[in-house]
């Protein structure tokens, strides 16, 4: 039987994700054929450098599909069945100021994480927001797969400014995890199941078997407390920079806190700040901003300029993103009703039993073409309760000072980030924050 093929935008058609996921999606056109694939982007010049490379490999590997690139949204946006959107508001530029503003205050500066990532969240609501209108006007039944970071902030706008709109919020962090995992117990990340639960970027595995019901807990937990996730397979095959490698083996810290279960990576910038800043040895002039234009930036423009002017990809294709593995898995559930399970961010409505119903969360789902349904995880314990409760709440609270224009409620969620140590500090941090972004915020009173 013949399959439907799709046509999909990618929004954000500039990033360096963009050719990881053509990659991915030129891989698996027996399981999802493609009939037209668009990049967008407002940034003409960026995503050109792309689009043009793109379109060699596109010729050479799969003549069939009808490729453009377009910074008109109309055209980009017409007759689709997904949109992927990952966009970066403000570019590196700003994502280096979300990292270093909060260093020079002796505070954690990462993008997603603190007062960095409040930031980023403000910047994105606008464009997500308005991409999903886009979205509606030219093609109502598509669906957006969105992994545009702070996803926490993003959900919870699309939450209460798009309640009904066809918006996946989704990360790739538990499946990298998850690989790791597997690594670990010499399996494939396709044999597991896991329960899990807590918020984007701020959680915990309570169980990892395999299809047969094997408990594989003990074993990987076993590792982590030596190791952290760190595996010597990530290392070889993925040219992990060392911040990286930081990050994964500080999991057996984050494991002692919790024994019980295995901790999301993210945690440790919110239950040890202070080593991430003095320990660790945070650079305010040198942060993971410029390791990535100075590593994946430039490998990623390299090799498409490389194919632009051989008018080849013969030795010089795109690599296959960890971001984009999850991708199709999911495009395919909508599609094809698969009932994938995947963990995705949700509202809560349940899910975590002694949790707030409109909290968005992120636990396993079963999806379909009806998109995701959360599969209960129960009551969770008080320690981690609390420890969401408080981050949740970090998170309405910015996205009501984006609604409200409110300068107070915004230095109400920095002070309750377990990243900031108190409301003076949040209170100087935000307002270096509100003249670094006076071109994106809106004006806070």
């Amino acid at each position: 039987m013949t399959m439907k093929k799709f046509s999909i935008v990618i929004a954000g058609g500039g990033s360096t994700y963009t050719p990881g996921i053509v990659m991915m999606l030129l891989d698996n056109l027996d399981r999802f054929p493609i009939k037209t694939l668009k990049l967008y982007d407002n940034d003409e010049e960026r995503q050109a450098a792309l689009g043009k490379a793109l379109d060699i490999v596109l010729k050479e590997k799969a003549p069939d599909i009808e490729f453009s690139y377009t910074t008109d949204p109309e055209e980009a946006f017409t007759n689709v069945d997904f949109c992927f959107a990952h966009i970066r508001t403000g570019k590196y530029k700003m994502r280096e100021l979300d990292e270093k503003i909060p260093l020079k205050h002796g505070v954690v500066g990462q993008e997603t994480c603190g007062p960095g990532g409040i930031a980023y969240g403000l910047r994105s609501i606008g464009d997500i927001i308005e991409l999903i209108d886009i979205m509606e006007k030219y093609s109502p039944d598509c669906w957006m797969l969105n992994y545009s970071n702070p996803a926490a902030i993003v959900a919870e706008a699309c939450r209460i400014l798009r309640p009904n709109s066809r918006v996946l919020n989704i990360c790739d962090m538990p499946v990298g995890t998850l690989r790791r995992m597997s690594q670990i117990i010499g399996k494939t990340p396709e044999d597991l199941d896991v329960r899990y639960f807590g918020l984007n970027h701020f959680g915990w595995w309570t169980s990892v078997k395999d299809k047969e019901g094997h408990e594989y807990l003990p074993e990987i937990r076993d590792y982590v407390s030596k190791h952290g996730y760190l595996t010597q397979i990530e290392v070889d095959t993925q040219h992990m920079d060392q911040s990286w490698q930081e990050t994964h083996k500080k999991a057996k810290d984050l494991l002692a806190v919790e024994p019980r279960f295995l901790p999301n990576t993210y945690l440790k910038y919110y239950l040890y700040p202070d080593y991430v800043v003095k320990v660790e040895g945070s650079d305010p002039d040198y942060t993971r901003a410029n390791e990535v234009m100075d590593g994946r930036e430039k490998e990623v423009f390299s090799a498409a300029k490389t194919i632009v002017e051989k008018g080849t990809s013969e030795g010089s294709e795109f690599s296959i993103g960890s971001h984009a593995t999850f991708i199709v898995d999911l495009a395919r559930a909508i599609a094809f009703n698969t009932h994938e399970r995947m963990v995705m961010i949700v509202e809560n409505n349940g899910a975590i039993a002694n949790f707030d119903d409109n909290a968005v969360v992120e636990v396993p789902c079963i999806v379909s073409s009806d998109g995701p349904e959360p599969l209960s995880q129960g009551n969770i314990p008080e320690f981690e309760r609390a420890l969401m409760y408080q981050q949740v709440t970090v998170e309405k609270l910015a996205v009501q000072a984006y609604i409200e224009g409110s300068y107070q409620k915004l230095w109400q969620a920095l002070i309750l980030s377990k990243t900031i140590p108190s409301a003076k500090v949040a209170k100087e941090i935000l307002d270096d924050l509100i003249e670094a972004n006076k071109e994106y915020w809106p004006e806070l009173t």
